[in-house]
């Protein structure tokens, strides 16, 4: 009995044996390549496959997922022959599963290689200062070969980046030392600009003020002399309303002479000839005055005069 039960025991593990090999389990996002007897037989797809067992051979397992590969720094020279260190990142995605296993060997490292061989052909062309300036060109025409190259081999490259460009430690130097000398340059030609339009604009202030004061001294005496033109007329007009006698004119221009010769600064004044005339008005006036007691009748009393301002 011992025999028998022990070959049962082998036939039952040899039937979960080939029962494990007979179902495979495919995650999502996953493909596996089916051999039979070396020779390539089907790509099974994410689920559950059955294959035979012992005949058929799973060769191994691919994620179609996108994959991210960075590559470490690689120097590069540049047109004007500088050594330039580079940093790439590759996005790629495995599109057929059998292509990236039987038509390349290792396709991370195939995809290493070719972008290194790329890079150093786009850089050689082009010298330092578009080399910095050109990311974008530099990132289009790497994917444009890499993706054509690929295409072969079951891969699409979806982007290619450039993480860092590092030039040489003098060259880096000198360029601080020209965008700081640029920044320099350019904040003192905003200061002068600055200072010019604060300029202009207060001279375009003292202008304006001085506009405006000239025109209100201006206005100002204009309403003066027509103040005084008024004042003028209004006493002309007063005195030809009065019809004043010779006697009332020649006594008001002798109460005018204290006035002008009023103030330190009058040391001279002339006398006019007109003044003789006055007096002479002004004595025959006297001369017809006898005071009381004399017999004679005192003239009569004029009227109040009516004093003109003076004429400034």
């Amino acid at each position: 009995m011992q025999p028998v039960i022990i070959v049962l025991i082998i036939l039952v593990v040899l039937v979960f044996i080939a029962l494990m090999k007979t179902v495979q389990v495919i995650p999502q996002a996953s493909a596996a390549i089916v051999e039979r007897f070396g020779r390539y037989t089907r790509t099974l797809n994410a689920g559950l496959n059955i294959v035979v067992p012992f005949i058929d051979s799973v060769r191994n397992r691919i994620d179609l997922r996108e994959q991210v590969v960075p590559f470490p720094p690689q120097p590069v020279i540049t047109q004007d022959n500088l050594v330039v260190n580079i940093d790439t990142v590759i996005y790629y995605q495995v599109t057929d599963a059998r292509a990236a296993t039987y038509e390349v060997a290792s396709y991370i490292q195939a995809i290493e290689q070719l972008t290194v061989t790329t890079l150093r052909n786009i850089i050689g062309g082009m010298d330092l200062e578009r080399t910095l300036t050109s990311r974008e060109e530099i990132n289009a025409a790497l994917r444009g070969v890499l993706d054509e190259a690929t295409g072969k081999w079951g891969i699409r490259v979806n982007r290619v980046e450039l993480k860092a460009i590092e030039p040489p430690t003098s060259i880096q130097d000198s360029m601080e030392k020209q965008m700081r000398a640029d920044r320099d340059k350019r904040a003192a030609i905003l200061q002068a600009e600055g200072v010019r339009q604060s300029e202009i604009l207060r001279a375009e202030g003292e202008k304006q003020s001085a506009i405006l004061r000239a025109e209100g001294d201006a206005k100002a005496q204009a309403l003066r002399a027509e103040g005084e033109a008024q004042a003028i007329r209004t006493v002309f007009e007063s005195i030809h309303a009065g019809d004043p006698d010779q006697k009332l004119l020649s006594y008001q221009y002798l109460q005018m002479l204290p006035k002008i010769a009023e103030g330190d600064a009058n040391k001279l004044w002339i006398v006019p000839s007109e003044i003789g005339d006055a007096l002479k008005g002004l004595g025959g006036a006297l001369g017809n005055f006898t005071p009381g007691g004399m017999g004679e009748e005192a003239p009569k009393v004029a009227p109040p005069r009516r004093e003109a301002p003076p004429i400034d």
